[in-house]
């Protein structure tokens, strides 16, 4: 996982595509968001949201 990041961080500093970092950060968090709610009753309203 380490390397898979690095690879990434210098891939956006190398050809300074900037503007994928925010798009990678809101993958990870929804990501995050719907591993930890996916035995939860909230998981239906998020479904909702998209």
């Amino acid at each position: 996982m380490s390397a898979l990041l690095k690879e990434l961080w210098l891939f956006l500093r190398e050809t300074k595509a900037w503007w994928l970092a925010p798009i990678l950060v809101i993958l990870v968090l929804l990501s995050i968001l719907i591993f930890v709610t996916e035995g939860s009753a909230v998981l239906p309203f998020i479904y909702t949201l998209f």
